[in-house]
This record gives C-alpha cells, structure tokens and sequence, in this order.
C-alpha cells in the first residue's frame, strides 16, 4: 500500500491500520484525530501518513485497556504542545504500570493453565 500525495482513502487506512472504516469514523467523531482527516475535492477523507501512524498509536492504546477518555485526555495534550510533555508522560507511565500488572496477572493465569495441562497430560499417559 502507497500513499500518493493525496492520501488513503478510508478503506485504504482501515487495511493499513486493521480497523473498521466505522472505527475510523468513531475516532474522528470521538476527537481522537489530531488534525481533521483531509478531504478530498469529492468530500471524501484522505488519510495521510501521519494519520495512519496516530490511529495505529491510538490502537495499541486500546488494546492494552486504556479507556477512550484516557487517550482523548492525551490526544488534547498532543495537541497542546510542549507545555503537556511531563503531564503526558505521568499518563503513559501510569498506564504502562496497569499493562505490567495485567500481564502479571496473565502470566500466573497462564501458569495455572499450563499446570493443568500438564495434569491432564499426565493422566493421559498413566492410564
């Protein structure tokens, strides 16, 4: 996938970024964008590069459980510059302790998973 001088159309960003084209529009409604989407002559949004690698970030903040008033708070302070770099910090630090102690938590789930297997395994092979 290319972007021409004019950008993605949305199918296109919804293939590069592996959202919905509903997501997509979710997001800028939300105000989760940056900047406005472009607009092509037609109407139509042009994603540029830039878009697709914010949304790609917003993703994976979604992904580890950041709720979306979370990421519209830092979204604003993106916006707002410099003068929010230690606030948006303290943010993704505090997030990031929450995704380390979701993955304790997964570790020793899978853990216990594991011994079970390793269970059952074990009756399987004594009968």
């Amino acid at each position: 996938m290319t972007f021409l001088h004019e950008g993605l159309s949305i199918s296109e960003a919804a293939a590069a970024t592996g959202l919905s084209t509903h997501t997509l529009r979710y997001y800028e409604r939300a105000g989760l964008m940056l900047t406005p989407v472009d607009r092509a002559s037609s109407t139509h949004r042009r994603y540029s590069t830039a878009d697709v690698t914010w949304v790609q970030f917003l993703t994976r903040l979604r992904s580890t459980g950041m709720p979306i008033s979370a990421i519209r708070r830092y979204t604003e302070m993106v916006r707002a510059g410099e003068s929010s770099v230690e606030e948006r910090l303290d943010l993704l630090l505090r997030h990031r302790a929450d995704v380390l102690a979701q993955l304790d938590e997964i570790t020793a789930s899978l853990a216990a998973i594991d011994h079970k297997i390793a269970v059952y395994r074990q009756k399987e092979t004594h009968g």
